[in-house]
């Protein structure tokens, strides 16, 4: 099978061009390529594929092999690829997703190679069942105490095509993430189980953001989350709608615009392209 690893503010991703390959069992495929010993290593798989409504399409599978709607960072990659290798001709573009169709704008440096893309995140979907989570279905989850084992966290929850529980924490870096975050990860408030991101709020126009992700673990960075981290941080209080997020692997600039859609730009870069044999044990 022929890919290319790409990442986008640390978050990589193995990507199959799917314009020319088929993958028949991408979940077992994401498995294989994830393994950062055994396999290629990244935080999973992602097909670029045509679409019958959009310029391209993409499909995101986990390192544990489940299959997300969205993935931010993964979608400028996607937008990348598909002008740098030819897919498509033009500088504003379309994409497939779970999460429905984005807009993608993209920034070109030398030898025209795209360096940098701004995605029409959507609005955020704040109530219980767009989310999902379990509860009365209209209800907006803000600052909302939850408990886990003895710690009581006020969350704040959106979707951005994928699932986010937002929780405001002093001092993000030394946050026991790996601790809490798969247990809130599976949380019985959540069905589908959900992302989680450990924020701090540095200025009213600057945050630090370390996620746990749903199938992945703790990555180094989350378009979609710091798409709900925005919005959490406005229907907080805490900041402004436009924002710089430090990621651990890069930041992000965001922005919650009038028209009620979230902005996101943040780098996309190829790190390299090879063959693996994924029928061999």
């Amino acid at each position: 099978m022929k890919f290319t690893k790409m990442q986008g503010a640390g978050n990589d991703y193995v990507y199959v061009n799917c314009f020319e390959a088929t993958v028949q069992d991408p979940a077992a495929v994401a498995v294989k390529v994830s393994d950062r010993n055994f396999g290629i290593g990244s935080d999973g798989l992602i097909l670029i594929m045509p679409s019958e409504v959009a310029d391209v399409r993409m499909r995101m599978f986990n390192s544990d092999g489940s299959e997300s709607e969205m993935c931010g960072n993964g979608i400028r990659c996607v937008a990348k690829y598909a002008y740098d290798h030819g897919i498509v001709a033009k500088k504003e573009i379309t994409a497939e997703t779970g999460a429905g169709i984005l807009t993608l704008q993209l920034f070109t440096g030398a030898a025209d190679k795209v360096e940098k893309v701004r995605v029409n995140m959507g609005p955020p979907r704040l109530t219980r069942k767009e989310i999902p989570m379990v509860g009365s279905p209209d209800e907006k989850v803000i600052a909302e105490p939850l408990n886990i084992l003895h710690s009581t966290f006020n969350i704040t929850c959106a979707s951005m095509g994928n699932p986010h529980c937002v929780i405001f924490v002093d001092d993000v870096d030394n946050f026991e993430v790996a601790k809490y975050g798969p247990l809130i990860e599976n949380h019985e408030l959540f069905p589908r189980r959900t992302n989680v991101e450990f924020v701090q709020v540095i200025s009213r126009t600057e945050v630090r953001q370390r996620t746990w992700e749903r199938g992945a673990g703790e990555t180094l960075a989350c378009g979609t989350g710091s798409s709900a981290v925005t919005a959490a941080c406005v229907l907080n209080g805490l900041t402004e709608k436009k924002i710089l997020n430090h990621l651990t692997g890069g930041d992000l600039e965001m922005e919650w615009s009038e028209d009620g859609n979230i902005y996101m730009t943040g780098p996309a870069v190829e790190v390299f392209s090879g063959e693996i044999n994924i029928d061999q044990d």
